[in-house]
């Protein structure tokens, strides 16, 4: 086992093994752009025509989630804070599970493009307007911090000009997406997907061809106490335990997998409810597969530099700067495969960048758009939804500039959603599951839950929670030549964990700083989620939300889980490409319902109370 050595540096055949993703990357946007006929009106260019199949859809799902704040995030989260990442499985099933079982039925039979939609379709106009801009500001501040991150990071282990990646990755997204619409979005995910998974199995099997086996990274890993993984403490108050992994995790990924357009939209766009199921549970076998990889990734980190931290030693600014550091170090033999390894990191960017651009595109087009300006033709509103995602593909690299700003990655990301998806999420279970909410309710609620998450969120931004919480591992750098000062020796983990331009220093702790602000940033959500739900439980009960009329469709019944077992009747369920009339989820008024116009007898009216 030889010791790290100098680093290496990015050679010719690395540049182009990474221009080769991109050009291959535009290329499929050229081909969706033409094949078929193009792209002739606004449900093709959003949608995919409807016509897609499960395993591409699957794989698409995975790479969006995938980005690079994965590919460089989780390693070095596994590398200072241990295993306990991998209880994530657990989670993944359970979200996975909830999205296929509980949105998925209700969005795929009422038929949408925009989940808001379906807010307008169970509430009204205003509820939907609120989800749509809570949905563009949230996203598009997550899509700045994707790009920005993996540039930052590759920038500065291997020179790869940061502005110049930032713009490249952000126009050859939009490029694509513009040209090729979700199709092209879906199929280059699947490319990118197979080039993520490249570069993660050629760092984990040079790893262990180098550290001398698998065996050899996990005892190292056992012996530095990183193989954490029961950890069954109940304070909500610890960063990750088995409880807040679980109970928080679920409720943050239920948000981007359940509710969030860009997700929601890939599964919606299958040809039949039972491809859009099997959609998300090959895609759970994908995230499986690439948590192994990043957690294998993580502890061979570890196992490398076990007895010489990169980090505390200053060789690396940030921690996301591990895995790239790590790669130049062991794959610099390799003409290409550091290439690969970056082209791996920004597949990531691109699958996560491109499903926003086409998911903000439909939003605008379905929700802003087409109810205002009626006129439209098919062909002006697929011009239309092409010059959107120009406009926010633009938008999200002025983003990428804002993000330069803001500090630890992977949590600024996560909290972003936890503080904006956890209000969300509930405004949706609310709709889905409670039949007696009505608008006001839900309008309140998503307020509250709102108001709450941001204090937390931005509370916890302010005041970072003290290292305790966080439990970081230890760190040395004894192993290092030393070259250094020898008072470098003492600086093992008392690095400062959030870099983030808000940070305020040596503060009078307060018990609401220690307690309320120091929650776990996975419980953000959760908090937001449970508080929208039980406030607007709360006021729909006292506004008078039993007294109306409700469609079926809008709500979970007892049918859409039965309906998993048609498949053995062999019936096939067609969808209704009707567009629906505005009044048809919930009124609040019985006396003037057009639903007990259809039925002239009282036994077929659909109440809503009665379940």
């Amino acid at each position: 086992m030889d010791k790290p050595r100098v680093i290496g540096t990015f050679v010719v055949w690395d540049y182009v093994v990474f221009a080769g993703m991109l050009v291959i990357s535009a290329v499929i946007g050229i081909y969706y752009a033409f094949a078929g006929g193009g792209q002739q009106t606004s449900k093709d260019f959003l949608m995919g025509g409807r016509r897609m199949t499960a395993l591409p859809v699957a794989l698409s799902l995975t790479a969006s989630f995938m980005s690079a704040v994965t590919v460089l995030g989780t390693p070095s989260e596994v590398y200072r804070f241990g295993a306990i990442f991998s209880i994530f499985a657990f989670t993944y099933f359970f979200v996975v599970v909830i999205s296929a079982e509980v949105f998925l039925p209700v969005f795929y039979k009422l038929g949408i493009t925009s989940t808001y939609e379906y807010l307008e379709l169970r509430f009204n106009k205003c509820v939907r307007l609120c989800g749509t801009a809570l949905f563009i500001v949230q996203t598009i501040l997550y899509t700045g911090i994707v790009i920005y991150a993996p540039a930052l990071a590759l920038n500065q282990v291997t020179g790869f000009d940061l502005w110049g990646a930032v713009v490249a990755t952000g126009v050859v997204c939009t490029f694509y997406c513009t040209l090729g619409g979700l199709k092209a979005v879906i199929w280059t995910d699947v490319f990118q997907v197979g080039i993520m998974v490249a570069g993660f199995v050629s760092v984990i099997i040079q790893a262990a061809v180098i550290q001398g086996g698998i065996s050899t990274i996990l005892n190292d890993a056992y012996n530095g106490g990183r193989l954490n993984f029961w950890n069954f403490n109940p304070n909500p108050l610890q960063r990750h335990t088995f409880w807040t992994i679980i109970i928080g995790g679920t409720f943050t990924w239920t948000s981007i997998y359940g509710v969030n357009q860009s997700q929601v939209q890939r599964y919606i766009s299958c040809k039949s409810r039972f491809q859009a199921k099997l959609s998300l549970y090959i895609n759970l076998v994908g995230l499986w597969a690439i948590l192994t990889c990043s957690v294998l990734c993580g502890l061979a980190l570890y196992s490398r530099y076990r007895d010489c931290d990169p980090w505390t030693a200053n060789k690396v600014s940030a921690p996301d700067q591990l895995m790239p550091y790590l790669v130049l170090d062991i794959l610099q033999d390799y003409p290409g495969l550091p290439g690969l390894f970056v082209a791996c990191a920004y597949s990531g960017t691109l699958s996560t960048v491109s499903s926003s651009i086409n998911a903000l595109a439909a939003v605008t087009v379905e929700d802003l758009i087409k109810p205002y300006f009626r006129s439209l033709s098919e062909k002006s509103l697929s011009w239309i939804s092409q010059g959107m995602s120009v406009l926010y593909g633009a938008l999200c690299i002025g983003m990428a500039a804002l993000a330069s700003l803001m500090g630890a990655l992977l949590q600024a990301a996560l909290s972003i959603f936890g503080m904006v998806g956890g209000p969300l999420t509930g405004l949706f279970a609310l709709g889905i599951l409670v039949p007696f909410a009505n608008s006001i309710g839900a309008l309140v609620g998503l307020m509250a839950g709102f108001v709450i998450s941001l204090w937390v969120g931005i509370g916890a931004q302010i005041y970072p929670p003290l290292p305790e919480r966080m439990m970081p591992l230890h760190l040395d750098i004894y192993g290092c030549n030393s070259t250094y000062n020898e008072t470098n020796l003492m600086t093992t983990t008392e690095r400062p964990f959030t870099t983030s331009v808000f940070q305020t220093h040596n503060v009078q702790r307060t018990p609401l700083m220690d307690n309320w602000y120091s929650l776990s940033y996975l419980y953000f959500s959760t908090v937001g989620t449970l508080v929208t739900l039980l406030v607007g439980i709360l006021v729909s009960l006292s506004t008078g939300g039993r007294k109306q009329n409700l469609d079926p469709r809008c709500i979970l019944t007892k049918e859409d889980f039965l309906s998993n077992f048609d498949i053995f009747k062999k019936k096939k369920h067609v969808l209704s490409y009707k567009s629906h009339p505005v009044e048809d989820c919930g009124t609040d008024n019985p006396a003037f319902n057009h639903i007990e116009l259809n039925f002239p007898d009282q036994s077929g009216k659909s109440n809503g109370t009665r379940l």
